[in-house]
């Protein structure tokens, strides 16, 4: 083996196994991010890292068997270091889901992005890699209460659509309205039933997995989009978490919940039409709504964190509800 390999090599193992950032590996090897950057998409290219057909270890490859069999789940494992934070583990899910997506994504998709803070950590990590014919729509509305939001989808919208040279179409709506009467006006308006037809268009999704309880605050419940009254309710009501700001209780049920008729992202019952739809999770705290999403049947392709994926395990042998009503 070369000393060349061996630079592709080890690079990789650091990253993709060890969870490093690239910024560390560069401080590390004493070269420039962009340098880490070109040889991990070597490293890639000449086939060096098999990321979605080879499960790392006997039990990741045993969690993989368990979601596909009870959920028909393609999952990926990733692999954290001991003790490492939460913040180092949703960047290192992200790393990898960002390698995943990428690879995933063909000429022509119409792919549909809803925006949070775990799919913003992988836009991050998209390596450029233009795509003919790509179109990326955003899936959920961003204003807060407060007016504010529309930067932070926008951007993220924006960086993914760029990584790939694609067309982007944004969704300029609140992500919670005030009336579900205002909601259903404006999907009428030719302007916004345009966007969704678009987003009806989606072949694939890709999407985190909001969660009232995880140790990374989810920006619907953090960021000013609901009032305090819709979160006494969202309490009261025993929602777990959401999905394109769609709340779901433990169970996956989701269609009496007053909230959903001002919600502005898919219903399950819209995202279960696309094809392919990724989720992305990171953290403990998450396990209860990914297990929502499960039993909503919104998830074919799971991202997710070895610890995680073993609580869920766990969670879901402890409190097995079967399928959600839908």
């Amino acid at each position: 083996m070369g000393r060349e390999t061996d630079v592709l090599y080890d690079v990789a193992v650091m990253h993709y196994i060890e969870g490093q950032t690239m910024e560390a590996i560069a401080r590390t090897m004493g070269v420039s991010r962009s340098t880490i950057s070109r040889l991990l998409k070597e490293a890639r290219e000449r086939g060096y890292v098999r990321i979605s057909v080879q499960p790392v270890d006997e039990e990741s490859s045993q969690l993989v068997q368990w979601l596909a069999s009870s959920f028909r789940v393609k999952a990926t494992i990733v692999p954290v270091p001991f003790g490492a934070s939460e913040y180092q583990r949703l960047d290192s899910v992200s790393a990898m889901a960002a390698s995943v997506f990428s690879e995933m994504v063909k000429p022509g998709d119409v792919i549909g992005v809803a925006w949070g803070n775990t799919i913003s950590r992988v836009a991050g990590h998209l390596q450029p890699r233009a795509v003919s014919g790509l179109t990326v729509v955003q899936l959920n509305g961003a204003v807060g209460v407060a007016g504010r939001g529309i930067p932070y989808a926008g951007a993220l919208i924006q960086t993914i659509a760029a990584a790939f040279g694609a067309q982007i179409v944004t969704f300029p709506v609140p992500a919670f309205f005030d009336r579900a009467s205002t909601r259903d006006a404006l999907w009428k308006e030719t302007a916004v039933s345009s966007i969704r037809a678009v987003q009806q268009r989606a072949n694939m999704a890709v999407f985190g997995v909001g969660s009232l309880d995880s140790a990374i605050p989810s920006m619907v419940y953090s960021g000013g989009y609901l009032h305090p009254s819709d979160m006494e309710t969202i309490r009261r009501e025993h929602v777990v978490g959401d999905v394109c700001t769609v709340l779901l209780r433990g169970d996956g049920t989701w269609k009496d919940l007053a909230l959903n008729a001002r919600a502005s992202g898919p219903t399950p019952d819209m995202l279960r039409k696309i094809p392919t739809r990724v989720a992305v999770v990171a953290g403990a705290g998450r396990v209860p709504a990914v297990l929502a999403a499960l039993r909503a049947g919104v998830i074919t392709h799971l991202i997710i964190d070895r610890d995680t994926a073993i609580r869920l395990q766990r969670a879901a042998s402890r409190n097995d509800h079967g399928s959600a009503r839908r």
